[in-house]
């Protein structure tokens, strides 16, 4: 059996729209807004839908064999336990700094005043002040990121943006990139050893297809 590990939401549109130009077993679409588990025509494959954060945790613990999740994701847990052979091209967005006032933020900057971020990643937030020597204060949110500077709880938010919508709908400006995301193929270390030749099968097709992606080839050129 080959367990599949995928989030909801834009990465598992994304995924599948990828999985249905291999030899990947077909499933019901439509099954996700039931069941935590999908089957596929394979009796030997199903999918586990499971939240995006918890993705690499049920690879790592060999509940699912290979998933698909964020590099934001696997940077700020730090996941060296598990294999990450592929980035697919998807779920592009970027991870970044965000303030109501871009004069005030960069003045705060170059002084010596410690500045307070809200942010659902504070692992690669530190990093990142750390990096330019800047002393920050982290406050640990898990949603609505954008209201803590509106509420004067933080000075400025890291969080990933997409198209800036958002930002700009709650009155801030996207003022520093901190990093490009993706999404990543990851593999349990002994599931790729027990069941290799499945296994490769998928990543080598969801490579073909990620690299076709990427240059605008098709298979057959």
């Amino acid at each position: 059996m080959i367990t599949f590990a995928l989030p909801k939401g834009r990465i598992f549109k994304e995924v599948s729209t990828l999985l249905r130009q291999t030899d990947f077993p077909e499933f019901k679409y439509e099954d996700i807004s039931r069941n935590l588990v999908i089957e596929t025509d394979n009796p030997g494959v199903r999918l586990l839908i499971v939240r995006s954060q918890d993705v690499p945790t049920y690879v790592h613990y060999g509940a699912a064999d290979i998933g698909v999740v964020g590099s934001d994701v696997l940077d700020e847990l730090d996941s060296k336990d598990v294999y990450q052979p592929l980035d697919l091209g998807i779920g592009l967005c970027r991870l970044s700094v965000a303030v109501r006032d871009i004069d005030v933020y960069m003045s705060m900057l170059e002084s010596d005043v410690t500045i307070t971020i809200a942010t659902k990643y504070p692992q690669q937030t530190l990093e990142y002040f750390c990096r330019k020597g800047k002393n920050v204060n982290l406050v640990k949110l898990y949603g609505s990121i954008e209201l803590a500077p509106l509420v004067e709880l933080s000075h400025a938010v890291v969080d990933l943006v997409s198209t800036g919508n958002t930002l700009k709908a709650n009155g801030l400006v996207e003022v520093e990139l901190i990093k490009n995301i993706s999404s990543r193929l990851i593999i349990n270390k002994a599931s790729l050893k027990l069941k290799d030749n499945l296994i490769t099968e998928i990543l080598e097709g969801l490579r073909l297809v990620a690299d076709e992606k990427t240059t605008g080839k098709t298979i057959n050129d």
